[in-house]
């Protein structure tokens, strides 16, 4: 039903701390600027991140695509039918998401999802902000994003039977969190349950190494830059660092991030903790801190590895 996640909009009134930070830091082009905002590309679409200057500091939709329009009439159906408000996009709405049709609802936390078909691609070729090999978009998609809850018992339902997103994994420690896929990329959705609902963060992939940790040397020259340091997860794989946005909610900076089989995948309990090593992660409780740490030297002391590279040919 869905293919991957394709934009995510934003709202700010930090307008020019959003354009160096994800220029200078994250290497995206900036593109298309108005009065009202302006697009930020990672590749050969117009706009993947839409930025709009606004009183709020937020994520304000999340765009998801489909393959046409009868895939988004069965789909905007589909939850009209279930008893979710469907909107239709106007045609003015949809130019600025640069997409053909669009329609919107809200998940039952309250976040903005817009589905959407027929993303335009820029005139001109992707030239990054800073000097970094490039970004691991095409079928994957932008990345994936990652929700706060109160309950993850309430929120998966509606991803999972209404909109057809499938398991990839779970941890219960130091935090309960979800991850499910759409294609070959490891989880283009996630849920922790933290007691709260919100936006946690949005990952973004390299195509070197080398790209993130030069972005992690230029990040340590801000103070408070770093949400999360540098490390490996033991699900999915990815090298990365997490940012913090001028908006406060983070982006993960990441590369190597593994592609599996959405046909045949089973999942499983990850039980060992949520990094092999690295990303302290200055939002978690002590409590749960100390419990991240001792999960991750358990992990060491039974020789926990992942494949040095683990992507596929996508």
């Amino acid at each position: 039903m869905l293919q991957s996640l394709g934009y995510v909009m934003v709202a700010t009134a930090r307008g020019d701390d959003w354009a160096d930070f994800a220029s200078g830091l994250l290497g995206m082009q900036v593109a298309e600027r108005s009065a009202s905002g302006f697009d930020l590309r990672t590749d050969d679409r117009a706009a993947r991140l839409l930025v709009e200057r606004d009183a709020a500091e937020a994520v304000t939709a999340m765009g998801w695509e489909v393959a046409d329009a009868d895939a988004l009439a069965a789909l905007a159906a589909r939850l009209s039918n279930a008893g979710h408000r469907v909107e239709q996009g106007t045609s003015g709405e949809a130019e600025r998401r640069r997409v053909r049709d669009f329609v919107a609802t809200c998940d039952p936390a309250g976040n903005r999802l817009e589905f959407f078909h027929g993303a335009a691609l820029a005139s001109v070729p992707f030239t990054p902000g800073r000097a970094v090999s490039g970004f691991r978009t095409g079928a994957l998609g932008l990345g994936h994003v990652v929700l706060t809850t109160q309950s993850l018992d309430v929120l998966i339902p509606f991803y999972v039977d209404l909109l057809g997103f499938r398991l990839s994994d779970y941890a219960l420690r130091p935090f309960k969190a979800y991850f499910f896929h759409l294609n070959a990329r490891h989880h283009s959705f996630a849920g922790i349950e933290t007691g709260r609902e919100g936006f946690h963060h949005l990952m973004v992939e390299l195509n070197s190494l080398d790209d993130v940790g030069q972005g992690y040397d230029l990040a340590q020259l801000e103070e408070g830059r770093i949400g999360v340091t540098l490390g490996r997860h033991s699900n999915d794989f990815m090298t990365s660092f997490y940012a913090r946005t001028p908006s406060g909610f983070m982006i993960e900076y990441g590369w190597g991030g593994r592609s599996i089989d959405p046909t045949n995948w089973e999942p499983f309990e990850c039980d060992y903790g949520p990094s092999l090593w690295g990303h302290e992660r200055g939002w978690l409780t002590d409590e749960q801190r100390e419990v991240a740490r001792r999960l991750r030297l358990n992990a060491a002391a039974e020789g926990r590895r992942a494949p040095d590279f683990v992507r596929g040919n996508d």
